[in-house]
């Protein structure tokens, strides 16, 4: 499977249908906010060859569960990819290239990476964003297998889905409704957003308000006018004090939730900062 020569670019995001998206790509494109001497084409060939390697050694008469046993041993165990248990709130977990080069993610790091492989060798692994935990799933003929990258690639079993899923929904368990509509597949751009608010949370605890406007920025690259990501870049702006954006983006979160429960907080923001403004021009 031949994979984009060149990456994206954040200003033809937006208009990208879902399905065009590239998802190894773009998450490189994000990487490369953080290093722009970034050489993107040694990951996507790495990534090749990982499905080089499976091809030539996986066997044309192996079952699913054969295979799944020998992509993980060979992603896991010989790569010696894993979970960063040990410091989950490292912002490199979220970033892909030092996800290749330490082998250490977190669940959507580690699950992009897991998708490229297995789609570069014929298998539509598609992401899951479970709650609190991102999860991967694969078609088969009689359903879906729920795959954890986080675990070494294991398969997770119904009652242990419900079982994670429980403390998200109010302590209830899921009914079977509601539990397949947690399992759907969800889009790179989904995927894509998912790891920018992971970045996002990582550096506001951080206090680094530079890069909480990126990341709230790459979200509305990816998802123009979304009110949080709005609302979240101009705080950011605030903070840093560049007023004018910080305006726009208020007034732009106003417009679109006037009724919302920060409004009021956002609103005395605002003119505080038009006040501001005037004074310095």
């Amino acid at each position: 499977m031949a994979v984009i020569a060149e990456l994206p670019e954040w200003g033809r995001l937006a208009a990208m249908a879902d399905s065009e998206l590239p998802l190894l790509e773009t998450a490189l494109l994000i990487a490369r906010d953080e290093y722009p001497e970034l050489e993107t084409a040694a990951y996507l060939s790495m990534v090749d060859s990982y499905g080089n390697r499976l091809n030539a050694s996986l066997s044309d008469g192996l079952d699913i569960p054969s295979k799944l046993t020998a992509i993980n041993h060979f992603l896991y165990k010989e790569l010696g990819f894993s979970g960063n248990a040990g410091n989950y709130q490292d912002p490199r977990n979220s970033y892909l290239n030092q996800v290749f080069d330490r082998r250490l993610g977190i669940p959507i790091s580690l699950a992009v990476i897991h998708i490229a492989v297995m789609h570069r060798i014929g298998l539509p692994l598609e992401g899951i964003s479970f709650p609190g935990h991102f999860l991967v799933r694969l078609p088969v003929d009689d359903g879906i297998l729920v795959l954890d990258p986080f675990n070494q690639g294991r398969p997770v079993s119904i009652e242990e889905l419900r079982e994670r899923v429980t403390p998200h929904l109010d302590g209830q368990a899921p009914s079977d409704s509601q539990l397949f509509q947690i399992l759907a597949p969800a889009s790179a751009r989904t995927i894509l957003m998912r790891m920018l608010r992971n970045l996002q949370t990582i550096y506001q605890h951080q206090g680094d308000h530079e890069r909480v406007a990126r990341s709230a920025d790459r979200i509305l690259k990816l998802s123009p006018d979304l009110p949080d990501a709005l609302r979240d870049r101009g705080l950011a702006y605030a903070e840093i004090g560049y007023r004018k954006g910080a305006n726009a983006d208020f007034a732009r979160y106003l417009q679109l939730r006037p009724e919302a429960d920060d409004a009021d907080t956002i609103r005395t923001l605002f003119i505080e900062g038009v006040s501001a403004q005037k004074r310095l021009n």
